[in-house]
């Protein structure tokens, strides 16, 4: 199970380290900080890690608040890694993401309806969203991790990574296969990450007798499956 705690561990500490240099920047910056700034920073920082050989992020940045930066009402400083996308043909190179940030195109979605900004932004805490098909930016089944970035006690946006549940589940899989007992990896809501169960599918949800899945703490289900919380993080294991 630790190692388990591990892998997002690693993930979330190079999380907070990105998120204290946008704090910083904040903090330097006597205004409201401009978008070529954030750009910057953020490309300096985090495009570095996903041309890393064996990195298990394979997009991460900042997503900034509405209406914060100096000249931009909404704004994603998001890059892609390499292997998104390039299997079908496209750049097989780090890339910005292009997203529309204009309300008025028909392609801008407003982010901060989505589970992994409107979480933190609830919680002030690190947050992980999914597993679900990113159709913005994977295409493909997505675990993404984001933190509050918060300067003069506002929440000035969010940094984050996506992690292929592919990868996640090729890293977990001889981990889970050595405890004796059918393990299977879900989020908060019960959504299977990964399990040694081949009847229950990355993104099904798991069925419990009488009524809906929850993570509160250790636990045991109706039929005798016990759940256990994974370290800090929304998941947890369920086990029997």
């Amino acid at each position: 199970m630790s190692a388990v705690d591990a892998i997002f561990t690693a993930v979330f500490a190079r999380i907070d380290e990105w998120r204290s240099y946008v704090e910083q920047l904040a903090e330097l910056t006597d205004g409201p900080i401009a978008s070529t700034a954030v750009d910057a920073l953020v490309e300096s920082v985090v495009v570095p890690v996903l041309e890393r050989s064996g990195a298990l992020e394979i997009g991460g940045g900042f997503v900034a608040a509405p209406h914060v930066l100096a000249d931009a009402d909404w704004h994603l400083a998001w890059w892609l890694g390499g292997s998104v996308g390039s299997a079908g043909g496209a750049d097989p190179r780090v890339r910005r993401l292009r997203a529309a940030e204009d309300p008025g195109d028909d392609a801008f979605r407003d982010y901060t309806t989505l589970e992994w900004w409107r979480v933190p932004a609830t919680t002030r805490a690190p947050h992980i969203t999914g597993p679900y098909v990113d159709y913005l930016c994977t295409d493909d089944y997505t675990l993404t991790l984001t933190a509050p970035v918060v300067h003069d006690a506002a929440m000035i946006g969010v940094v984050g990574a996506d992690l292929y549940v592919a990868d996640v589940e090729r890293s977990l899989l001889p981990y889970l296969r050595s405890v004796a007992e059918t393990t299977t990896l879900v989020n908060g809501w019960g959504r299977v990450v990964v399990s040694t169960d081949p009847h229950l599918a990355t993104g099904t949800i798991l069925r419990v007798e009488g009524g809906r899945f929850s993570v509160t703490g250790p636990a045991s289900l109706p039929d005798g499956r016990r759940v256990i919380p994974c370290g800090s993080t929304n998941l947890a294991f369920v086990v029997g």
